[in-house]
This record gives structure tokens, C-alpha cells and sequence, in this order.
């Protein structure tokens, strides 16, 4: 158990088993918040359309709302949406929370969402999210202050969906971002790609409560030792993942401490199904079967994770598949594969970062392994720096890391679906598809989560990726920081701390 901010957090194996103790304590209003987020590019955006890393989604839960928000269950609530309904999860209504206005004094409209939801359609956007719009028939204002969306087929998540990243509403007309005009809880002040950014209070904010804090001053810090050693100098006040190794040290610093959540989130070992060793599916399995992950999941996060099985739903999620046999260590089985495939000379570049959670580690692990079964990985080292844009997908061989996604759905959408923009792999499966589609529009809940079950197989028996854990979110703070809850979408209370936490006196 972890003390931090006048919160415990009891580590268990199931969401539910999630124990949260807050002191009774007023929410005090004001201060300065120095923040360091574990990822930092050039590329750095407030577009929520095409948010891509940690630093993107901090920084536009600040500025941005949706109509929708998750709750710590990962329930849709209204946000900018006072009520939805639907007609059999088709026909989509929602009503506008009335007297919201911009950063710039514009009121909220209908044609705000309209144009919010329709960019992401468009392709010269270049959306993250263009694979869950496209199954959006129309958007159209249906009220003074009401707006419906037709569905292609039906989704029972569809709120859900709008309470993701990417979906924030933002002016109507919109194509500069760079001042980040939006609803939320901040103003932008500052933005620099790569640099710092200041968020300062929106006093207009259409909670009246909230936010507690009158500023947030974020930078992205790629390396973990920096990030710790700048919190524990005084220089910040709470830092992203942190690596467990890191933990004892602040437990041990006085007027510190370690706020940990378990997560979906995973560091993947991704094989390109459409070039490079990877074409050949046995050497996709004898890598698969190189994962000695009872020993990753206690020497690399010290027990801080659950073992994952090459598919991407965690044993935390309602969907998850616990009849699909575990995947073993298996010396054996990875040099009879290896040898089928015939890739088993010369070395193998495989590229990891610190940019993908433990990648690093991962690789040199994998790395000796290989070795027993006569098979050279050659592990390449890159910065976490450029990491997500210079390799990332484009590497044969080498690491990706995905954050928890609110649902199932949305998870294999992004991530599997054959024409997906951040289809890892490049894994294609008509049958996936299908299921996927079919899943999304079943009622029937059973006969859903038999269908989540039947793709979760697809991908542990063909998919380009193997995932070793699942692993808990690490974040350590200042004792003066207040207001933590886990949150199953991942650290820093899933990117969305600006307008929950406060600082003590």
C-alpha cells in the first residue's frame, strides 16, 4: 500500500478491488501547479483531432471539453451534453448545457459540434480518430440547443466514444489551434511544441466549483530519471510514470509519495505483418513464445502489472477473455518455430525507447533469451525524443506503447481494425472486421462479450504484436498535492488531473 496527497490506494487484481481512502479534507482554491509528463515532440499539438502522445491529451483536457466525460467506472456522464438519449443506439440526441462559452467569449451552439464532430471525418484533418467517426451518418443541429447524430449501424458505446480523446468541441469555423480555444477548465497562455506550455484558470468555467488551481505549468520530460530528480529537487510537483525502481527513493523522501493505479496500458513487442521478419508468422509465434513475463512482471516491474496474452483487453475489463489459454515461455516451441521460418541467421534489429514503458528493459531481456534458442536480436536504443514520430510503425520490429482505451470497441477499432490509422502491424483480417462490426451493435450483452472473446483469439493466435503486462500507472508528487483518484484510463488520473487536483497550504 502507497501513501501520497492524502490518498491510499491498495493494489488489487480487479477494478473493483480498487480501495481509495481521502482524507476529509475542503478542495483549497489556488497555486501554481509544476507538472512533467513523460513524453515531449515538435510535433506537439492542441488539435484535439490529432492528439497522438501523454503531453497531447494533458494539455487539451485542459483546454477542451466533450459533450461527454468517463467517469472512474468509465461511464459516460454529460459534460457539455446536459442529457443524451437514443433510438435503438442509432439515432443520437443530445442536449446542450445552456450559458457555456469559449476561451474567446463565443457561446456555445449547436454548429460547434456539428463542425467538432464532421472534421474528424474529413481526411485532410488527418484525425487519430478518423476509424471511430467514420461510422458517423450525419450530425445535424435538431433544436435551438440540441443536436442529433445518425449512426451508420448501431453502438451502443457511442457516448462513451465522445468521452475519448480526441472528441472535444471546439469553435465552429476552427483552423488555428495554437491558442487552444476551448471550453475547459484553462486558458492557454503559453504553447510551445516540444516546450513549455502555462495554462491559467478560465473563470467562466461552467462548473463554478472547479477548477481549484490558478495556474498548471506542464513540460514534457522524455527521460525518467530527470523527471524524478526535478520533482525530488523542488523543481516540480508531480511527474508521470515513474519507473518502480524509482518508488523506494521517493517513498523514503519526506513530503513525497507514489500514487499508483492499475491500468489496460501496455508496452507491445510490434512485428509488421506486412514486411520484415514479421511476414512470416512463425517467427511472430517463436517470438511470442521468447515472453518469459512471470519474470518481466517481477524483475522489470516489480510486480507492478498483470500478465497480458498477446491480446490487448486486460483482465480488469468486463470483456476479457479468461477461458483463452495463457501463452507460456516456451524454449521449445520458439526454436521449432524459429527454425520453420528459417530467419534464425544474422542479427535481428529490434528498437525500443524509453518513450514505451519498460521497452527497454523488455528488449535486453528478450534479447538473452533469444540467445538459448540461437537467435540474434540486435537491440537498438532510441531517444525518447522523436521516438513516436521517427519509429514508431515504421521500425520492422520494435515497441509500441497504448495507453487504456474507454472501451473495447474503441480499443480494437484504433489498434486492430484492418484499415486503422494506428493499426500497429499492419495485421488485416476480414473475419476481425466483421466480428468487430457485429460486436459493436449487439444488445445482447452475453452474446457480446462471446464475440469480444472470439476476436480477443484472433489476435493472440495471428496478430503482429505480442504483450507481455499490463501495467500499473506510477505517478509521484509533492505531499502538498491533493485529489487523486485511480482512474482505469492510465496515469495522471487518465491525462485529466488540471481540473480535479488542488495543493494543501
Amino acid at each position: 500500500m502507497l501513501m501520497g496527497g492524502g490518498m491510499q490506494v491498495a493494489l488489487a487484481t480487479t477494478a473493483a478491488g480498487w480501495a481509495t481512502t481521502a482524507q476529509a479534507e475542503t478542495p483549497r482554491r489556488g497555486g501554481r501547479l509544476r507538472v512533467a509528463g513523460a513524453s515531449s515532440s515538435i510535433n506537439d499539438t492542441l488539435d484535439p483531432a490529432r492528439q497522438a502522445s501523454q503531453s497531447d491529451y494533458i494539455r487539451c483536457n485542459m483546454f477542451y471539453n466533450g459533450l461527454t466525460v468517463l467517469d472512474n467506472a468509465l461511464v459516460a456522464q454529460p459534460a457539455l451534453a446536459e442529457s443524451f438519449s437514443h433510438q435503438k443506439a442509432t439515432l443520437w440526441t443530445f442536449k446542450l448545457r445552456k450559458g457555456v462559452q469559449f476561451h474567446d467569449g463565443r457561446a456555445l451552439t449547436p454548429a460547434d459540434v456539428v463542425f467538432s464532430l464532421n472534421r474528424h471525418k474529413d481526411p485532410a484533418v488527418a484525425s487519430r480518430a478518423k476509424t471511430l467517426a467514420d461510422e458517423i451518418e450525419e450530425v445535424r443541429q435538431s433544436g435551438p440547443n440540441e443536436v442529433q447524430v445518425r449512426l451508420k449501424t448501431a453502438n451502443a458505446d457511442f457516448p462513451a466514444i465522445l468521452g475519448t480523446y480526441h472528441f472535444k468541441v471546439v469553435p465552429d469555423g476552427t483552423t488555428d489551434f495554437s491558442k487552444g480555444i476551448g471550453t475547459g477548465p484553462f486558458k492557454c497562455k503559453e504553447f510551445k511544441p516540444g516546450g513549455r506550455s502555462l495554462a491559467v484558470r478560465n473563470e467562466s468555467y461552467w462548473r463554478p466549483d472547479r477548477p481549484y488551481l490558478d495556474e498548471i505549468e506542464y513540460v514534457g520530460i522524455g527521460d525518467e530519471s530527470a523527471r524524478v530528480n526535478a520533482l525530488l529537487s523542488g523543481g516540480l510537483d508531480l511527474v508521470a510514470a515513474v519507473d518502480p525502481r524509482s518508488s523506494q527513493r521517493i517513498g523514503q523522501t519526506p513530503g513525497y509519495g507514489v500514487f499508483v493505479a492499475p491500468s489496460g496500458q501496455y508496452s507491445d513487442l510490434v512485428m509488421r505483418r506486412d514486411n520484415g521478419p514479421g511476414s512470416n508468422p512463425d517467427f511472430v509465434l517463436a517470438m511470442k513464445h521468447l515472453f518469459n513475463r512471470e519474470q518481466m512482471r517481477k524483475s522489470i516491474a516489480l510486480g507492478n502489472a498483470a500478465i497480458g496474452n498477446d491480446q490487448p483487453i486486460d483482465p480488469t475489463n468486463r470483456y476479457f477473455n479468461a477461458a483463452l489459454p495463457q501463452r507460456a515461455f516456451d524454449l521449445d516451441k520458439a526454436k521449432f518455430h524459429l527454425r520453420k521460418s528459417g530467419l534464425g541467421s544474422g542479427a535481428i534489429p529490434i528498437v525500443a525507447s524509453p518513450a514505451a514503458t519498460y521497452s527497454v528493459e523488455m528488449a535486453l531481456v528478450l534479447q538473452q533469451t533469444a540467445r538459448q534458442i540461437g537467435l540474434n536480436l540486435e537491440v537498438k536504443r532510441m531517444p525518447a525524443d522523436g521516438y513516436w514520430s521517427n519509429h514508431w510503425m515504421k521500425s520492422p520490429i520494435g515497441f509500441g506503447n497504448t495507453n487504456p482505451r474507454a472501451t473495447a470497441d474503441i480499443l480494437f477499432t484504433q489498434f486492430f481494425k484492418s484499415d486503422a490509422t494506428w493499426n500497429e502491424s499492419g495485421w488485416k483480417s476480414e473475419q476481425f472486421d466483421q466480428l468487430l462490426l457485429a460486436a459493436r451493435g449487439e444488445a445482447d450483452e452475453a452474446r457480446r462479450k462471446s464475440l469480444y472473446g472470439d476476436m480477443q483469439v484472433l489476435v493472440h493466435e495471428q496478430g503482429g504484436v505480442g504483450i507481455p503486462l499490463f501495467i500499473s500507472s506510477l505517478d509521484a508528487h509533492s505531499s502538498k498535492v491533493r485529489g487523486f483518484v485511480p482512474m482505469p484510463l492510465g496515469g495522471m488520473m487518465g491525462t485529466a488531473f488540471a481540473e480535479h487536483l488542488w495543493l494543501a497550504a
